[in-house]
């Protein structure tokens, strides 16, 4: 089984969890956070990306899915390297973090890492529409 990692510009990181909790009680152990500070450095932020990943790795996750919020800012860009030292294999990083995203990876995190990062996706860009 997968797990999740979010990074994002604090506070969203937690509040996106907060929420998907409501919906997915029994995932808590599997969603982990990164709130990033204003002053945070990306070297501590990377650390910390480590760390947790470390932690699923020797609690026998699969794979893990890193969701960022802004593509080409420091949470997205720590996203990316910490996926290039784990390995395309152990570790997908996604962009534009959402609730719908989110739910969605939970919903597939016993599928091949590959199609839970493309299943999130998906329900991402299907959770955004115009309604009146």
């Amino acid at each position: 089984m997968n797990s999740i990692l979010i990074i994002a510009h604090t506070p969203l990181a937690s509040a996106l969890k907060s929420a998907a909790l409501h919906a997915f009680p029994d995932a808590a152990s599997r969603v982990d956070v990164i709130d990033v500070l204003p002053d945070q450095s990306p070297e501590s932020t990377l650390d910390a990306a480590r760390q947790l990943l470390a932690m699923e790795r020797s609690a026998g996750r699969a794979g893990t899915l890193v969701m960022s919020d802004v593509f080409g800012a420091t949470p997205c860009n720590v996203a990316q390297k910490l996926a290039q030292s784990a390995g395309s294999t152990h570790v997908k990083c996604i962009a534009g973090a959402s609730l719908p995203m989110l739910l969605r990876a939970i919903t597939y995190w016993d599928t091949p890492l590959a199609e839970m990062a493309e299943k999130a996706v998906a329900g991402g860009s299907q959770g955004a529409m115009e309604l009146v």
